[in-house]
């Protein structure tokens, strides 16, 4: 590890175990970042832990369904109780659903992914808000999708939820800018080859898209340079 330009740093990080999540979570510690891996499967965020302890950073895992908030809450508290600021939040995890008309959306599902794409979130921001308020310099980058502003058939249900997931980011980074140093950025990965991904196009040849990788490295450019308040960008091949 030669660039320690995060030594020092606090940084969380949303469905940690695999595609965007983790391999954020390895470039955040490979600059000496300590991060917190969250995500539903332990096993995956063991895999993830040990591989940031081999390359010689440091990691904590903390297995939880953000569909729960109380779980939220008692994580933001197990942190507080450990370290005295958070400074930065990267808030990737999400759920697709189906893909499916409009007049064809499942509600029940429809509801879960609002729980979790735009609830949970919601409830993560109100949770670590303190902590994040304690930083020198805190940032919360949320990883979005082109959906989110751009509406395409058959996406209706998963960008809707992106849409709100947005205007959360927006509002409260809107909210941050002139009272703390707290600042947002949303960022859209592109095509990415990641499971979602597989999912939403099982057709396409995942060499044909940009790796994981590629996306982290825009993460953490950005938790390392920083960025004015209402940064949004997109992460090109």
């Amino acid at each position: 590890m030669t660039d320690t330009s995060l030594a020092g740093r606090l940084a969380l990080v949303t469905g940690a175990s695999r595609g965007i999540g983790a391999a954020t979570a390895l470039a955040l510690a490979a600059r000496g970042a300590h991060v917190v891996l969250t995500a539903r499967t332990a096993s995956g965020l063991e895999s993830i832990e040990q591989q940031i302890f081999d390359a010689g950073g440091s990691a904590t895992i903390a297995p939880l369904d953000l569909a729960q908030s109380d779980s939220i809450a008692r994580l933001a508290a197990a942190v507080g109780e450990r370290w005295p600021a958070l400074d930065i939040l990267v808030l990737n995890a999400a759920q697709l659903g189906s893909l499916s008309a409009v007049p064809a959306i499942d509600p029940k599902e429809l509801a879960s992914l609002l729980t979790l794409n735009v609830s949970a979130q919601a409830a993560m921001i109100a949770a670590f808000d303190p902590l994040l308020r304690r930083s020198s310099g805190a940032r919360v980058i949320g990883v979005t999708s082109s959906v989110g502003r751009a509406p395409r058939a058959y996406w209706g249900a998963y960008g809707a939820t992106k849409a709100a997931f947005e205007t959360l980011l927006e509002a409260y980074g809107d909210e941050m800018a002139a009272i703390s140093r707290v600042r947002v950025a949303i960022l859209d990965p592109g095509a990415t080859r990641t499971a979602m991904r597989e999912r939403a196009y099982p057709g396409e040849d995942p060499k044909t898209v940009k790796p994981p990788e590629a996306v982290a490295d825009g993460i953490v450019r950005l938790a390392v340079a920083g960025f004015e308040p209402g940064h949004r960008e997109r992460v090109e091949a």
